[in-house]
This record gives C-alpha cells, structure tokens and sequence, in this order.
C-alpha cells in the first residue's frame, strides 16, 4: 500500500486525517513532532508526506529542509500559516501543493491522489527525455545535466520534463500550474515562477550559463536548446 507520513502535532487532526487516508487504502502513518518525521523517513520510506508547519519542536520548515537534503519524496504542506509569505517559502523550498486550515479532509485526500496520480502519469507515459546537454528519466524519477546529477523535487521534476517534453511550445502559466498542482482552482500563479527560479538556479549550479528555460513575457515559458 501506498505510505503517507502524516505530521500533525494535534492529535485530533492526525487521527482523522490518517482514518480518511485507510478508507482511501493508503497505508498511514503519523509523527507529532519534526524529530519523529526525520527519525520516521527513513525507516518508513514514504511515498508522501503531509507536514504541518506549526510543530513543537521545531518549525516545519525546517523539517522541510532536512527532508530534500535527504529524499526527492512529494511534500504537501498542511498548515494555519496563511499569509502570502509563508506559502512561498515554502514553495520555495520544494513543496509540491499547500493546503491552508481549516481544510476538509476530503480535498487533503484529494491532493494527494492528484500529486500522486500526476507522479505515476508522467513514468509511464515517457521512458526519457533529452534537451541540449540535459538528461531526464520519468520512469526512475532521474535528471542528469552534463553528466552530473541534477536534483529536483516532484513538482519541480514533472514541470520540467514537461518543459522540456514539448520544446519551443510556448506554455502558459495556468497549464504549467495545472500540472505541478493537478487543478487550477486551488493553484495559484506565482507559484510557477518561483518553481522555475529553482529550476534554473540548480541548472546554473551545475552550468553558470545554462538558459534552457525562457520567459515568455506575459505568458509562461517554453524549454529550448
């Protein structure tokens, strides 16, 4: 079964999010804390994780940040924080959806199916995919840029290879949202742009000249040689 790592310090709020996730047949499993979630990853190896940012121990963010240091795994951030500042950041940081309380616990259900869904979409349709001096591998959930490793979170992966699947198509902001969030209504714009200011930051780390992403002004952006 499909494993979701559910942290959530209030403990009302993690059981039912965990009893919707086994009538969906996912497999749950839940921490209280950023240390349990760090001590958790690796020994459950989940699939998901769904990560509160208001936790006693430590900010989620910061759990957030241990979590890409060692894992590529999809995050949706659940959490009170609503203001505009805190979405991005964490954005910024690779979460691949946020979900602002209150929620229903159907739309959570409904996310994760959606980034999921989007995961399993984009491996079975294409076995690889090549621009310019950059390698990319679906099914393996693999990137390599001249040669050397090129490490991307699920959101940022998916947006890419579909970039780069389509060179020169000149895609929209609202198509490129519908891909890395699974619907527009519970997307928002910006943040595509600051997927793609990750994008080319870890794409110049490894080549400093490196402008396979164009911005198209006042449309999105395509992916060319």
């Amino acid at each position: 079964m499909t494993k979701i790592l559910v942290v959530e310090d209030e403990t009302n709020l993690n059981q039912i999010l965990r009893d919707y996730l086994q009538h969906y047949d996912y497999n749950p499993v839940s921490a209280f804390t950023g240390q349990q979630a760090l001590d958790l990853l690796d020994k459950e190896k989940p699939n998901l994780i769904l990560l509160d940012l208001n936790l006693p121990d430590m900010d989620g963010l910061q759990v957030m940040r241990e979590i890409r240091k060692r894992k590529p795994v999809p995050i949706i951030i659940i959490s009170a924080r609503i203001e505009e500042v805190d979405r991005l950041k964490g954005l910024e940081l690779g979460a691949d959806d946020y979900i602002s309380k209150p929620f229903s616990p159907r739309e959570v259900v409904a996310r994760v199916n959606a980034v999921l869904r989007r995961m399993e979409t984009r491996a079975s349709e294409i076995s690889h995919l090549c621009l310019g001096t950059l390698r990319m591998n679906p099914r393996g959930h693999s990137a390599d840029l001249a040669g050397k490793p090129l490490e991307l979170t699920p959101a940022e992966f998916d947006l890419l290879s579909l970039l780069i699947s389509e060179p020169d198509r000149e895609f929209t902001r609202l198509e490129l949202l519908e891909v890395t969030q699974g619907s527009r209504y519970s997307g928002y714009e910006r943040t595509i742009d600051i997927h793609i200011k990750n994008i080319r930051r870890k794409l110049r780390a490894i080549e400093p000249e490196n402008n396979l992403i164009k911005t198209i002004f006042g449309v999105g952006y395509k992916a060319c040689e």
